[in-house]
């Protein structure tokens, strides 16, 4: 080695192979220097400008290799990086960087060893990529440039094949030739397809045979029978297995089901499963009502089930149609254009046909594809109504027919074979106001009452023809069966001249005042009207003139009408400016006439301040409300008045006592002046307070009435008198001062203290006061 160089080298062990064999790779690196110049140790502190100088070699090595799924207690080791300018004294170290250093690959710094630290699958990650490095251990600078490589997981067979489809779906028609294609399943492998037979698969059939089998390298399932029939079995389930290492013995395996249904098709004709059919229908069976269901059976299912129904032969042609029911694929043989009829025909013979609609060709061999049967339709006999031999009848009659008059006549018979007896009535409905009357065994139908046919022109009246007849019925009683069938009768009124002519409406028409006489005035295209002339509005603004009008009839007929004409003042052509009455103007009126206009005026005038006047003055007499009871007293007034020396605000002799009466003289419909009082004769005025209670008001107010009948100055009509009168029960008699005035005296009141604890107020109040007076 020439002395101008300086040579390093590295060598690196790695596992090779399949399951070990250890080998050696190396791979060197120079460091060329300036000749001359000194070897510089690694143990000494390198200069950094000239490690930055040297010419660097790559580190040269293969491909680490390190199997997966490793199960030893001790970490895995996986190759040995060292340099020669390594000298064995520890001044070197070595540092691994990159994907899973120091957490899954670690390095021992100082021999350079690398293991794996943990278990590493391939299926999750198949190589890690790491940097090694030799650097000065005390200054930290590289002594061998940072050079890249790879460590590989070497795969083993630690997968078994799955089917990422399954389980499987599948169809194939039945009856299909042999080898006919099903499915083709496919199941994959983790492990590395480039490395052994790890992820290469097989396939086979697990269960399924004899129906099917499976080719072992695409997986395609056919058919290992030929027609198969669906209407025997109609799905498979089969298992197919993938195995891994070629199928070889300790390869790994999985499986997966596949689920075949044999689809229909049409190899199966219609049949009937009986050769006749026997239905009973009613004979009032509404049309197109379904008279029989019939079925062909059809093993087939879907389109290849679909069966079309005809009538190839029978009696009643026209009467009668199939049809196909699409959800049931039933025949409903429907009654289409005519009435059964019991008594013409009671019963029918069909034959029908029923066909596939969808025809395979290729199973022709195993028709034919349609089949026959018979039907036979029995119509029974039902209680028919009554039909009437023409359904709508059409009469007239006059409208001044007598009642009874026969019009027409309606017929009806019993469509049975009994031929029952029929009664006739009338829908009181449809005649509410019962102008007619139908005769109940004839069917004739009259008047009931007088028609009018400006009231009514036509009648529809609806008859009711009734059957009765009895059938037998349980407990052998007989029960009454009512059939009621309807007919129509149609009545037009004939007229008759019985309305004299009017006019439609109030007419009323307009004229010139200046219109000239023998003119024509055309009314509203009626009549004509001829003029006289010579009309004044003044004189005449409206003309009531009587029209005759005579219809043409016989006998004829006559009305008297008024026509409306009002006089109106026109311009020169002709048209209407004013109509009606004119108001006469002051300016065409005597000087006389408005004097006595105005005389009049004033005349009324002076009677209505007359009036006013007198009713001020009248002074109205004292009367109660009528609301008010007749037996109250009080008046109530807004003032305080003078005492009882007032006696201008109220009618102080309605409050006098039993034993004084007014003057007769007094006029009692108005206030006195001045109170009069004088006494009655004891004999002549009863003692009351002998006298019941009952009976002293009588008397008190019959004594009052004879005195109002007998007063000469009493009004000469009704008023009302109101009387203060309490009766005689009080043991005081009257406490009221007002008869007070007819004496001059003051009172002594100590009387009050024997009256008893009731009037011990007044006595104290009053009694003690010596010469006192009420009025004081």
């Amino acid at each position: 080695m020439p002395s101008s160089a300086l040579t390093s080298c590295h060598v690196l062990a790695s596992w090779v192979g399949g399951w070990g064999g250890l080998s050696q790779c190396g791979g060197c690196w120079g460091l060329n220097s300036r000749s001359g110049d000194p070897e510089k140790s690694p143990q000494s502190d390198p200069d950094p400008w000239e490690v930055q100088q040297r010419h660097k070699r790559s580190w040269v090595w293969n491909q680490f290799f390190v199997l997966e799924e490793y199960t030893g207690n001790e970490p895995l080791y996986v190759g040995k990086l060292h340099s020669d300018v390594d000298k064995g004294d520890g001044k070197v170290k070595y540092v691994l960087t990159g994907e899973g250093a120091t957490t899954i690959f670690t390095i021992d710094e100082n021999t350079g060893d690398i293991h794996a630290t943990k278990r590493l699958d391939r299926e999750a990650q198949a190589y890690y990529t790491l940097q090694a490095q030799a650097v000065d251990r005390i200054t930290n600078l590289p002594v061998e440039p940072k050079s890249e490589f790879v460590v590989k997981v070497q795969d083993i067979n630690d997968n078994e094949p799955k089917f990422v489809d399954g389980p499987y779906l599948a169809g194939v028609p039945e009856m299909s030739p042999l080898g006919t294609m099903v499915v083709q399943v496919e199941a994959t492998d983790a492990d590395d397809p480039t490395y052994g037979n790890s992820a290469r698969v097989v396939y086979s059939i697990v269960h399924g045979q004899p129906y099917f089998s499976v080719e072992p390298k695409t997986g395609i399932i056919r058919t290992a029978l030929a027609n198969m029939d669906r209407e025997s079995r109609d799905q498979y389930v089969l298992v197919i297995q993938a195995k891994d290492m070629v199928g070889q013995m300790g390869g790994l395996s999985g499986t997966t089901t596949v689920t075949v249904t044999l689809t229909d098709v049409n190899d199966n004709p219609p049949r009937f499963t009986h050769d006749s059919y026997q239905y009973t229908v009613l004979e009032s069976l509404p049309l197109q009502s379904v008279v029989a269901r019939i079925k062909a059976a059809d093993i087939d299912i879907g389109s290849n089930a679909e069966i079309d129904y005809r009538i190839m032969d029978g009696d009643g042609p026209g009467m009668f149609n199939i049809t196909t029911d699409e959800d049931t694929q039933e025949g409903h043989l429907l009654f289409l254009f005519q009435t059964l009829d019991f008594e013409t025909i009671n019963s029918f013979a069909l034959k029908i046909e029923a066909t596939n609609r969808n025809i395979d060709s290729n199973f022709l061999s195993l028709g034919p594809f349609s089949d026959t049967t018979s039907v036979k339709v029995t119509v029974e006999d039902v209680n028919e109504p009554p039909i009437f031999s023409s359904p709508l009848s059409q009469m007239v009659v006059s409208e001044d027919a007598k009642m009874g008059t026969s019009i027409g006549r309606v017929s009806a018979h019993d469509p049975d074979s009994l031929n029952s007896a029929i009664r006739y009535s009338i829908d009181r409905n449809t005649d509410l106001e019962r102008f007619f009357n139908v005769d109940a065994l004839s069917g004739v139908i009259s008047t009931a009452k007088p028609l009018d046919r400006e009231a009514n022109s036509v009648h529809n009246l609806t008859i009711f023809a009734i059957e009765s007849r009895k059938f037998p019925c349980s407990m052998s009683q007989s029960k009454p069966l009512i059939n009621i069938g309807k007919g129509f009768a149609v009545v037009k009124v004939l007229d008759v001249n019985d309305n004299a002519p009017l006019f439609a409406m109030d007419y009323e028409t307009l004229l010139c005042e200046n219109a000239m006489a023998g003119q024509v005035r055309r009314l509203r295209d009626i009549f004509n009207i001829f003029l006289r002339g010579g009309f004044r509005r003044r004189e005449q603004p409206v003309y009531r003139l009587p029209v005759l009008i005579v219809d043409s009839g016989s006998p004829a007929l006559s009305s008297t009408n008024t026509l409306s004409v009002r006089v109106c003042e026109c311009d020169s052509d002709g048209v209407a400016l004013s109509c009606g009455a004119v108001a006469y103007t002051a300016t065409g009126l005597s000087t006389g006439a408005l004097l006595a206009i105005l005389g009049c005026i004033i005349t009324l005038l002076v009677m209505v301040l007359l009036i006013v006047t007198m009713r001020r003055r009248k002074k109205e007499p004292l009367i109660l409300e009528e609301e008010r009871d007749v037996r109250e007293n009080i008046v109530r007034y807004d003032d305080e008045g003078g005492g009882e020396e007032d006696t201008e605000a109220f009618d102080m002799v309605t409050l006098r006592n039993l034993n004084v009466i007014r003057d007769p003289n007094v006029r009692r419909d108005v206030t006195p002046d001045t109170p009069t009082f004088f006494h009655y004769p004891s004999a002549s005025r009863p003692a009351y307070k002998n006298l019941p209670d009952n009976v002293v008001f009588r008397e008190f107010i019959w004594e009052r009435l004879k005195d109002a009948d007998v007063d000469p100055s009493a009004p000469p009509y009704d008023s009302l008198q109101t009387y203060a009168f309490e009766g005689s029960g009080s043991v005081a008699e009257s406490l009221s001062s007002l008869e007070s005035l007819s004496t001059d005296s003051d009172q002594n009141y100590d009387y009050l203290s024997n009256w008893g604890p009731r009037f011990k107020k007044l006595a104290d109040l009053y009694g003690n006061s010596e010469g006192a007076s009420v009025f004081s």
